[in-house]
């Protein structure tokens, strides 16, 4: 029996409009075409596509890869990452039945062991949406995630597991084609599904790689997401603030005409200082860990300084 390489968080178009009433609902751009072109030219032996809140594209990328012979190799099998009614995410694999979002996180693990399904806490100790302590109700623990930029939040995540002895994995939570496989585990098992799941369940699984998206990765995320995004963006200026809407207008505007200039990856890398000086303080330095929840601007601007 051979190890199976494989990218157990990912995403793709089909999750697009499920992530929830609260965020913008375009997810990914990743089309099932390019996203079984890159696990196959990652040497990718399974693949589960964790979609927010939906099995949508599950179906449509399997019979895909059946009518592509060149990718009969790769194992895709059923996934979802789910959202609690506290906005937290959890990842669920082998399931046969979509889990609606909304509900407790006892609520969906119980759902998931009804289906004799594996779960695993993704981004523990991310800004907005982490299981936290709660993580350890779940089957598997996701110690390094590729999206975690901020870099603490990662680490607090490496000192929780040693603490708690959780069996760890790495998520790419990828986004975008070129993050598939960022990260990868070896799962000792036979390439089916129920041989997966038991695996899953009794631990046979190990981090093979990990690695951060780079800049201009998490620039071509926030580009579509922006983009595509007007409807939402000005639902939520209009609802917070209502007397700044011409200046968001004009900001929108300028965005779309200079999106490829070098002078958005500045104010990138100047955002990114603020967001790692609020995870070290959430994470380490005792601040509430839903204050950033609030997705308030003058709040958020506070917890910086």
């Amino acid at each position: 029996m051979k190890l199976l390489r494989a990218e157990t968080h990912c995403h793709n178009m089909y999750s697009n409009g499920h992530v929830g009433e609260i965020e913008s609902p375009f997810d990914s751009n990743v089309t099932i075409s390019s996203q079984l072109e890159k696990s196959f030219l990652s040497n990718l032996d399974l693949l589960f596509v964790t979609n927010h809140n939906t099995l949508d594209g599950y179906e449509q990328i399997v019979d895909y890869k059946n009518n592509h012979s060149k990718f009969s190799k790769i194992g895709v099998y059923p996934a979802e990452e789910v959202t609690t009614d506290k906005e937290a995410h959890i990842l669920v694999y082998g399931l046969h039945k979509e889990i609606k979002s909304g509900q407790s996180l006892d609520e969906i693990l119980d759902n998931a062991r009804d289906q004799d399904a594996v779960t695993i806490a993704p981004h523990p100790f991310s800004l907005i949406d982490a299981l936290r302590e709660d993580s350890k109700k779940c089957d598997l623990f996701e110690v390094f995630n590729s999206s975690n930029i901020d870099v603490y939040s990662n680490k607090k995540a490496e000192i929780f597991a040693k603490e708690n002895n959780l069996h760890v994995v790495a998520g790419s939570d990828s986004h975008i084609t070129s993050t598939i496989a960022r990260c990868t585990n070896l799962i000792d098992s036979e390439n089916n599904i129920d041989d997966i799941i038991f695996a899953l369940k009794h631990k046979k699984i190990s981090i093979e790689k990990i690695g951060y998206v780079k800049p201009k990765e998490v620039l071509e995320h926030i580009q579509f997401k922006i983009e595509n995004s007007k409807y939402y963006i000005d639902k939520y200026i209009n609802e917070f603030y209502p007397k700044s809407r011409l200046l968001f207008n004009s900001l929108y505007k300028f965005y779309l005409v200079t999106r490829k200039s070098y002078f958005w990856e500045i104010i990138y890398r100047m955002s990114l200082v603020g967001v790692r000086r609020i995870s070290r303080k959430i994470n380490f330095e005792g601040m509430d860990p839903y204050s950033f929840r609030t997705r308030d601007i003058p709040t958020i601007t506070r917890m910086i300084f």
